[in-house]
C-alpha cells in the first residue's frame, strides 16, 4: 500500500474508494497543501440520486474533511444530452422542466454529507447549464471540437461497446464525452479546479477532459475514480426487489434504506463499513474481528451509521427500533414501510399474490409464487401455502392492517384506504 503525503489520498486508499488516478504524485502533492478543488457531476435523469452516486458523494465528502474545496456540479446541461456510458440505447429526450424538477428535488441530499458556504473547504454547488446552453455552435466546434480526434472517440468504452453491439448511437450522444470534458476546462477556468472524480465508467469522459484542458491552456488537471459497485456474490450493487435504492427519503424510507444494510451479504460488511460510513478505521476493524452470528450486530451498526449519514440520527434509531420490534419481538412496528389498499378490493377480496407484487416485496407474480412454494411468504406472521389466497377485511390485524412478509427481513403493512 502506497504512503501518499495528502490525508485526503490515505483515507480513500485506506477505505477501498481508488480505482485509477491520472497522476497519483501530482495530485498527492496538490492535496498535502489543500489546494485541490475537486468536482463531480450529476445529472439530473430522475428526481433522486442513487447509491451509485453516494459513493462519489463520500469521496467529496472526504475531500472536505482533509481540507480541500468539493464542488457539486449539477448536469442541467449534459442531461439534455445523455450520457450513453453503459447504456445499450439511447437515453429518453427530457424536457426542460422535467431536468429543472429532478434538479430542484436532488439538491438538498448533498447537504447531508458536505458543508457548503463561503470559506476556503467549503462546497460550492454549481450548474452546466449555465454555460453549455450558451455555446455558439460555430465557436465550439471550433474553439473546442478541433482538440477531439474521431479516431479516439470511437474508441472509448461508452462509444466502442455499443457499436460493437450493434445498437445504435445517435449524433447527440456522441457529443456527450465533449460536454463532460468542457465542463472541467470552464470549471479550472472559473473555481481553479483541477481534480474531477467519478465512478470507473467514467474513466474515459474524465480523461477526455484531463487532455482537454492541456490543449485549451489550464492548469494540469488530473482524473480520479472508485471501482464499480459490486456484491460478494457479483451482482451489480443497488437494486432491490422494489427497483433502485434510491437517496430521497420519499423514494426509499429510510427504513428501507436502513434495511438494505442491514441485509448486506457477510463478505461485503467491512467494505460497506469503510464506503458509507464515517466511523474511524479502528472502530471498523473492531467489528472486521467479529465472527458467526455476531456479524449480524455489524450489520446492524453498518446500517444505523448509514442511514444515519443521509437521514439524520433519529431516523436511524427509529428504523432500528422499528427492526427490533419486528424481528425480535414479533410485534407489528407502526413505523413498518405502509402501502394503501383500496377498502373496496379488500371487501370483494384480493389475491395474495398481487398483493406482494403490489408491496415491492416481490418482482411480479412468477417470483411469488415461487417464494410461497418455498415457504418464504408470510400474512400476519403465517405463512402462506396456497397462491390462490385471497385476503379481505378479515385478515386486518387490531392495527387496522394487514402484515405482508419475505423472509425473516422484509416487511410492509398493507392499510385500507
Amino acid at each position: 500500500m502506497t504512503a501518499f503525503k495528502s490525508d485526503f489520498l490515505n483515507i480513500l486508499q485506506e477505505r477501498g474508494f481508488i480505482h485509477q488516478c491520472s497522476d497519483f504524485e501530482g495530485l498527492d502533492a496538490l492535496a498535502a497543501k489543500g489546494q485541490a478543488i475537486a468536482y463531480v457531476g450529476y445529472d439530473c435523469t430522475a428526481p433522486s440520486l442513487h447509491i451509485g452516486n453516494y459513493l462519489t458523494m463520500m469521496m467529496l465528502h472526504w475531500l472536505q474533511q482533509s481540507g480541500n474545496k468539493p464542488i457539486t456540479l449539477m448536469g442541467g446541461g449534459t442531461t439534455m444530452v445523455g450520457d450513453p456510458s453503459g447504456k445499450d440505447e439511447s437515453r429518453a429526450i427530457r424536457s426542460i422542466a422535467e431536468i429543472e424538477a429532478n434538479k430542484a428535488s436532488i439538491r438538498g441530499v448533498f447537504s447531508k454529507v458536505l458543508r457548503y458556504g463561503n470559506g476556503a473547504s467549503d462546497a460550492i454547488m454549481l450548474d452546466n447549464a449555465e454555460w453549455l446552453t450558451k455555446l455558439n455552435w460555430i465557436e465550439m466546434l471550433r474553439d473546442i471540437g478541433r482538440h477531439f480526434s474521431v479516431n479516439r472517440m470511437l474508441t472509448m468504452d461508452s462509444v466502442r461497446l455499443r457499436l460493437e453491439r450493434e445498437q445504435e448511437m445517435s449524433f447527440i450522444e456522441f457529443n456527450y464525452m465533449v460536454c463532460q470534458a468542457y465542463d472541467f476546462v470552464e470549471l479550472a477556468r472559473r473555481t481553479g479546479c483541477r481534480l474531477q472524480m467519478g465512478g470507473s465508467d467514467q474513466w474515459g469522459n474524465i480523461v477526455n477532459g484531463v487532455d482537454l484542458g492541456r490543449r485549451m491552456g489550464t492548469e494540469q488537471l488530473f482524473a480520479l475514480t472508485t471501482p464499480l459497485l459490486t456484491t460478494a456474490s457479483g451482482a451489480k450493487m443497488g437494486k432491490t426487489a422494489q427497483g433502485a435504492v434510491w437517496l430521497n427519503a420519499d423514494q426509499f424510507s429510510p427504513y428501507d434504506f436502513w434495511q438494505y444494510w442491514r441485509n448486506a451479504e457477510d463478505a461485503d460488511v467491512v467494505k460497506f463499513l469503510k464506503l458509507f460510513t464515517t466511523l474511524p478505521m479502528s472502530e471498523i476493524a473492531k467489528l472486521a474481528a467479529l465472527q458467526g452470528g455476531e456479524i449480524n450486530e455489524a450489520k446492524k451498526v453498518l446500517a444505523t451509521e448509514a442511514t444515519a449519514l443521509l437521514h439524520g440520527r433519529d431516523a436511524a434509531d427509529t428504523a432500528a427500533e422499528t427492526a427490533r420490534q419486528t424481528f425480535e419481538q414479533g410485534a407489528i412496528a407502526e413505523n413498518l414501510p405502509t402501502v394503501e389498499v383500496s377498502r373496496g378490493e379488500l371487501e370483494a377480496g384480493a389475491g395474495v399474490v398481487g398483493l406482494f407484487v403490489k408491496a415491492g416485496l416481490v418482482a411480479s407474480n412468477g417470483e411469488a409464487r415461487r417464494q410461497i412454494k418455498g415457504g418464504g411468504l408470510r400474512v400476519n406472521d403465517a405463512a402462506v401455502t396456497d397462491e390462490k389466497m385471497v385476503l379481505t377485511a378479515s385478515n386486518l390485524t387490531p392495527e387496522g392492517v394487514i402484515k405482508l412478509s419475505m423472509g425473516k427481513k422484509k416487511h410492509v403493512l398493507l392499510k385500507p384506504a
